[in-house]
């Protein structure tokens, strides 16, 4: 396992926050979410009330739009732990809580760099930014092909791109609307929310693609990248799917979620090179995640 500072290449779209080659499964992630990792408001007053105004121009243009709770990701723990006779990954990440008008007020801000601070340190870089922590999945069928949506041009973030399905972890989910310390086991809810971590991926691919829960495996986490455009952080997933290109593609068409997609690829990895290059840099960090993941098990 790797962190970011190993895997920074100046040319690339995106940067690797954590890689985990091998593939962590659900007990060998843990979450620290906590306040300590929430936004820090910027010192510039008048940067910061540019937020409100951001959000509220945006609201014009589009009465849809939601300010939900999101998971805020503040950064992670790499350590190397023996079970049994073996050497064993574990990943501790760090979420603290944001929304999604913070995020459009700042990560997706005309002024977004003006909100980062000089840092080598991501956390410290990233401190007075929403960020919050999507979500991605590389998802194999039966026969090795990769699934890849095509976003449909009435999507908010990178209209028509090649994506993974994927979304965002949600708060609400494991019952977090605000930071509530004097009432909650916050052991309890540190495992609740590395669980929905895993849950919510798996929702994401079955409302994006329409698959039945069933015919997908237990993902792994392999990492999280880290778009440069805006400073967009995504924690990637491979999952097996039990069924063949033909029978997704049939079962896509009824997609809970298909409006946000308007079509669906099954492909080789060969292909998949190509596209890749017309994916958001978070998702061709995905890619590449996905990459290391499969020349390491070469190495097995």
């Amino acid at each position: 396992m790797e962190s970011g500072s190993s895997s920074v290449d100046s040319s690339l779209a995106f940067k690797l926050l954590v890689s985990c080659p091998t593939g962590l499964s659900s007990s060998q992630v843990s979450v620290f979410f906590d306040e300590a990792y929430d936004r820090i408001p910027h010192p510039d007053i008048k940067l910061e009330s540019s937020i409100a105004e951001v959000w509220d121009r945006k609201l014009q243009q589009n009465t849809s739009l939601f300010n939900g709770k999101k998971f805020r990701y503040a950064g992670h723990i790499l350590r190397s732990e023996t079970v049994g006779s073996k050497q064993e990954s574990h990943v501790f990440l760090h979420l603290g809580l944001t929304d999604y008008r913070t995020f459009v007020g700042t990560n997706l801000s005309p002024l977004w760099e003006n909100f980062l601070v000089p840092s080598e340190d991501d956390s410290i870089q990233c401190q007075h930014t929403s960020s919050p922590l999507g979500n991605g999945a590389v998802v194999e069928t039966s026969t090795k092909r990769i699934l890849v949506l095509k976003r449909s041009n009435n999507v908010g973030e990178f209209p028509g791109y090649f994506v993974f399905p994927g979304g965002h972890p949600e708060p609400q989910e494991v019952g977090i609307t605000y930071h509530d310390k004097d009432s909650v086991d916050s052991h309890l809810l540190n495992r609740k929310v590395a669980q929905e971590m895993f849950n919510s991926i798996i929702r994401e691919v079955v409302e994006e693609i329409g698959l039945p829960e069933k015919s997908l495996c237990d993902p792994v986490f392999i990492g999280v990248s880290q778009r440069k455009l805006n400073v967009r952080p995504t924690a990637f997933f491979f999952i097996k799917c039990t069924l063949q290109s033909k029978e997704i593609q049939e079962l896509y068409c009824g997609a809970q979620d298909g409006f946000e997609s308007t079509q669906f690829y099954a492909v080789s990895r060969d292909d998949l090179e190509n596209m890749a290059k017309k994916m958001p840099g978070c998702h061709q960090g995905g890619f590449s995640l996905y990459k290391l993941m499969v020349e390491a098990l070469k190495d097995c």
